[in-house]
């Protein structure tokens, strides 16, 4: 078992489950989307894009492509969460909190793109 193989899937998969955890619920409510959570997809999905760098393969250009993606997503919807709450005297609006969500569904798109693209790369590899 290759080590360093676990680890890239790990953190692609975890990645995969805290963005959906995050954007599970209703689209508007703030209740139901914590900060943290947004903040570990974010982090995890750095590591994960980080991870894809070393890859030199067409699959691995992929990969990192979708991660890239997904960051993008997840920095953009923890910008705008951060000047929601700290620079605005509105704070967290249900419009704002919608478009937060939307960021993230984004980001589950590209996430699960990886987890596609991993598992069809994993079925097909032979030794």
């Amino acid at each position: 078992m290759n080590l360093e193989k676990v680890f890239f899937a790990f953190f692609i998969v975890l990645a995969l489950t805290l963005n959906f955890g995050f954007f599970l619920g209703e689209l508007d409510n703030p209740d139901h989307h914590h900060v943290y959570e947004l903040f570990a997809a974010l982090v995890v999905s750095l590591i994960a894009t980080i991870m894809k760098f070393g890859d030199r393969a067409h699959i691995g250009a992929v990969l990192l492509a979708t991660s890239l993606v997904a960051d993008l997503q997840l920095i953009a919807a923890v910008i705008l969460w951060t000047i929601s709450v700290h620079a605005t005297d509105a704070g967290l609006t249900p419009i704002i909190m919608a478009s937060i969500v939307s960021l993230s569904g984004g980001a589950l798109l590209a996430n699960i793109t990886s987890v596609i693209i991993l598992v069809t790369e994993t079925v097909m590899f032979r030794r």
